[in-house]
């Protein structure tokens, strides 16, 4: 019964969001972590000095993990990982950081995970953990 829930409201919600890609494949991203045992404690959280956004933080066990989204309507250019090069590993470490401070994490309870979208029907998920090391 949830099921069917979860798919009316989502459709409702793609309906309004057509056309931003990235906000559909967050919104898939956060039900599929949800769904692997992860608990979801933030969304687009921003450091209070700007920069980059973090897209999902979420604990998996007892390690926070620090989730890049990165969504595709077609794979023609190659996987949504691709797109997380150095400087965007950059940012998101400084983003992190804050985070995890602020929270009152152990750097060491802490890694960088992928999600990549594709929004193909069905649409197809990759959880990459351990993405990048933490510096």
């Amino acid at each position: 019964m949830m099921g069917l829930l979860y798919r009316a409201a989502d459709a409702l919600r793609r309906r309004g969001l057509r056309g931003n890609v990235g906000r559909i494949g967050e919104d898939l991203a956060h039900r599929y972590l949800r769904r692997h045992g992860c608990t979801v404690v933030a969304r687009n959280y921003r450091p209070p000095y700007g920069g980059v956004e973090l897209d999902l933080v979420a604990w998996h066990g007892d390690t926070l993990a620090f989730v890049e989204v990165k969504t595709r309507a077609v794979e023609d250019f190659g996987t949504p990982d691709r797109a997380v090069d150095r400087e965007k590993q950059t940012h998101v470490e400084r983003a992190a950081r804050d985070y995890a401070r602020r929270a009152g994490v152990d750097w060491d309870k802490t890694r960088f995970d992928i999600v990549g979208v594709i929004l193909e029907k069905p649409p197809r998920i990759e959880w990459i953990r351990n993405a990048w090391r933490n510096s």
